[in-house]
């Protein structure tokens, strides 16, 4: 894949460099294209050393190849990292001042942008505007990270980790439909010329419910029962649906990353408020995909204060009852006759034990289910949860051979994504 690495002046453009390996190291070929001001903060010899390309900046460099055209023309995939609330301001307006933007005029391939500013910047009305338009425009905004920014200053407005800003660059390119760049630069369509944004991709026209995260069951005022889930493949999933064409609705329960750029984010806590949220979400869209670890049990009474220790050194009896079957009951709902999602895909966080495999308890969940679709990984302490590596098997109601990917949670999104594709267009 061709990837242009576009670079804004930010002194979060040094963490542009762990990115850039990480992009050559998975075997891309990469061009780095800063703006003037980036090079202030990390010069031309460190991404011409680590990309082994050279590094133009001005658009009247390379005329007799028309560079200014053909570098965004040429590319696969465009990932701007930083993107400051100048460069965002630039690239809402059109405007080209430099090589940089010229690539952004010209590339008909997945954009994403991550930016990278003061939190005043970032909430300030004109940022979030230019945010929202680009985002219309079928531009991926990753929604920067919140912590330390330049000098005491903290709050929202960090860039994302290199390692969160390639997996959603890597969804975005993965879900990306194919392309005729020539099509696109010489016969636009009549509301392309318009200005009319456009969905496109394989789920366009398409309303895809993503739950995520881990349900949490109150023990008392303090406490809770849980689980390891981090949400992030609820997220990577989000945002290859959205880079599908997809208008998603993302149901959120509690999660260690952020909530996903461009969906209709609801918030959750206990499994019942997740259950009510999917049959409201859900009720009328083509796609549920239930990726949300639910806790499978709660407490039987809920403590109206904290529970105390005792002095005697004795701990307190939880009686413990089941959560509802958010996945069982969505199934039963459609079942019924009642208004619910045609392609229901499930979520299998399994571990193995002497008597069966990982596998064998996903085919009996299947079966048990009812969902057409059933997502199966092994999981563990140190497996899964938080991690950025996952190894998913999808298994198909239909009987047909299960599809299998190891690698990132991104990845493992687009495969599952693609697989949802197939089945929408399938139809009943």
């Amino acid at each position: 894949m061709e990837i242009v690495l576009g670079v804004g002046g930010g002194i979060a453009a040094y963490k542009s460099a762990l990115l850039l390996r990480l992009m050559t190291e998975a075997g891309h070929g990469v061009t780095v294209v800063p703006t003037p001001s980036a090079l202030k903060f990390v010069g031309a010899p460190t991404w011409e050393a680590l990309s082994g390309r050279p590094v133009r900046t001005d658009t009247f460099e390379a005329v007799d190849v028309v560079n200014h055209v053909r570098v965004g023309r040429s590319a696969d995939l465009v990932v701007v990292a930083p993107a400051t609330a100048d460069l965002l301001a630039r690239t809402a307006a059109g405007l080209a001042p430099d090589l940089l933007g010229n690539v952004l005029l010209t590339a008909t391939c997945p954009v994403v942008l991550a930016p990278a500013m003061h939190t005043e910047m970032w909430h300030h009305p004109a940022t979030r505007a230019n945010t929202a338009l680009l985002r219309e425009r079928g531009v991926t905004v990753v929604e920067p990270a919140s912590g330390r920014l330049t000098g005491r200053d903290s709050g929202p407005g960090r860039l994302p980790e290199p390692e969160d800003i390639w997996a959603a660059a890597q969804a975005a390119a993965i879900a990306a439909p194919a392309r005729d760049r020539e099509a696109a630069v010489t016969a636009p369509s009549a509301s392309a010329a318009s200005g009319e944004s456009v969905p496109h991709g394989p789920l366009a026209g398409r309303t895809v419910v993503i739950t995520a995260g881990g349900t949490r069951e109150p023990l008392d005022p303090v406490r809770y029962l849980g689980n390891r889930s981090s949400g992030k493949q609820g997220v990577a999933l989000a945002e290859a649906a959205l880079a599908a064409g997809a208008c998603v609705r993302f149901i959120g329960a509690a999660m260690s990353v952020a909530p996903p750029a461009g969906a209709d984010v609801t918030r959750v806590e206990s499994t019942q408020e997740l259950l009510d949220a999917v049959l409201s979400q859900a009720a009328d869209t083509d796609v549920l995909i239930m990726a949300a670890a639910v806790a499978d049990f709660r407490p039987a009474q809920v403590a109206e204060a904290k529970i105390k220790k005792t002095d005697d050194g004795g701990a307190p009896t939880i009686v413990l009852e089941r959560t509802p079957d958010v996945l069982a009951t969505a199934v039963r709902t459609r079942a019924a006759g009642e208004s619910m999602a045609p392609v229901i895909v499930g979520f299998a966080a399994e571990t193995g034990d002497a008597t069966s495999s990982v596998l064998d308890y996903g085919r009996a969940k299947l079966a048990r289910k009812g969902c057409e679709m059933l997502v199966v990984n092994e999981v563990g302490t140190d497996k899964v949860f938080g991690q950025d590596l996952t190894e998913v098997t999808v298994l198909f109601a239909d009987g047909r051979a299960p599809l299998h990917r190891a690698g990132t949670k991104a990845e493992a999104a687009g495969v599952v994504i693609e697989a949802v594709a197939a089945e929408v267009a399938a139809g009943p």
